[in-house]
Order: C-alpha cells, then structure tokens, then sequence
C-alpha cells in the first residue's frame, strides 16, 4: 500500500510510488550549502556588500590620517607663536594659549572621529589626535632652540607663509574629504549643516579671544 505524507516527518520526501524508491525534492544551491556547511554560502550581493564596508572603512581612516597630517602642520607655527608671544607679554601668551586650546577640540575631533569609525578602536582615534596635537610643543621647543642660538624671532614673512600653506591644506580636507563624506552619512541633511555652523562660531569664539 502507498505511505501517507504523514508517515515522513521530513516535508522534504517524497512519498514513494508502489515499491519505489524515496525521492528527495531538489534543494535551492544556498540550501545545500547550509545542509552541507551549516550556513548558507554568501552570495555575490554578500562579498559586494561587505567589500564595499571595507572601501568605505579604509577612505574614513585614510582622511582620518590626512587630517591629522595637516593639523599636526598646522599646530607647529601656533607653538612657536604662543612660546614667542609669551615672552614677550606673559598675559598675551596664556590668552593666545587658551584660544588655541578652545579650537584644539573641534581639530582633534576632526582627527579621532574617522580613524575610531574606520577601526573600531578608541584608542588609535585618541593616539593619532594626541600625535596631531604634539606638534605645539615641539614648535615652542624649535622657537626657544631659534631664540637661544641668534637671539631674535623668525620674520614675519615666514609665519605668513607657513600660516597660509596651512589654510590651503585646511580648506581642500574640509571641501574634499570631510564635507562629502558628512553629507554621505547624512543625505538629507538633518545634521551637517547646522553642526558645520556651530564648528564654525567655535572657531570664531575661540579666534575672538585673540583681541581681548
């Protein structure tokens, strides 16, 4: 007599003709994949997906280390201009001092923020900002080695020339790397703007202590 689909627990057997052989139903390819590894084998959509994590990961802590690179550049002159500064009136070098470090927070954001994305880990994203920061101090060292050696400051010329070299560099990471890439995590734009607005009045609160 035939068996009833009741008797194969399993949906995937076929109950068999007179004295015939079970037949197994043919399984999709990801199926037996999974029967055979215990997981379904990733697809072409799977190893696209996850190389372009990868691309994206390696692009934030590439812009993560160009900016670090620049404002590192950027730090040095403002060392030796709060080191000079503070020689010469000690009330102008700790105002100039306390300015820098006002900016200081937004730059080491700018620095840690997609190296921590881009890794995962916290601890690189606050090393590669201390490294960008460590720069100040090396240029109040080099502007004290200047002033001990010849006794006199460095011109005016050269600080406006390192100060605009810097500027260039500053403004081509944030029109090239660092807006585009907020604007991809934020398309419609609920954020991007109204934070590159308070980034810019803190800079601009922190440039103002200057003139008192």
């Amino acid at each position: 007599p035939a068996l009833t689909a009741a008797e194969f627990p399993d949906g995937g057997v076929v109950p068999p003709a007179a004295g015939g052989p079970a037949a197994q139903e043919p399984k999709a390819d990801g199926e037996a994949a999974g029967a055979a590894g215990g997981a379904p084998a990733a697809g072409p959509a799977d190893r696209k997906s996850a190389g372009g994590a990868q691309s994206g990961d390696r692009k934030l802590q590439q812009m993560g280390f160009n900016t670090a690179l620049a404002i590192g550049i950027h730090n040095f002159p403002e060392g030796l201009a709060t080191f000079v500064a503070t020689l010469a009136d000690p009330t102008v070098g700790a105002t100039l001092a306390v300015a820098i470090g006002v900016h200081n927070i937004p730059e080491g954001l700018c620095v840690a923020l997609p190296i921590y994305y881009a890794t995962g880990s916290r601890l690189k994203g606050f090393l590669w900002a201390l490294l960008s920061g460590l720069s100040e101090p090396i240029g109040a060292f080099i502007g004290w080695l200047i002033i001990k050696a010849s006794g006199e400051d460095m011109s005016q010329v050269v600080y406006g020339v390192l100060f605009g070299l810097v500027a260039g560099m500053m403004i081509m990471i944030v029109v090239l790397e660092l807006l585009p890439t907020a604007y991809k995590y934020d398309p419609e734009d609920k954020l991007v703007t109204h934070s590159a607005t308070l980034g810019m009045a803190t800079m601009a609160a922190s440039l103002c202590l200057f003139k008192i």
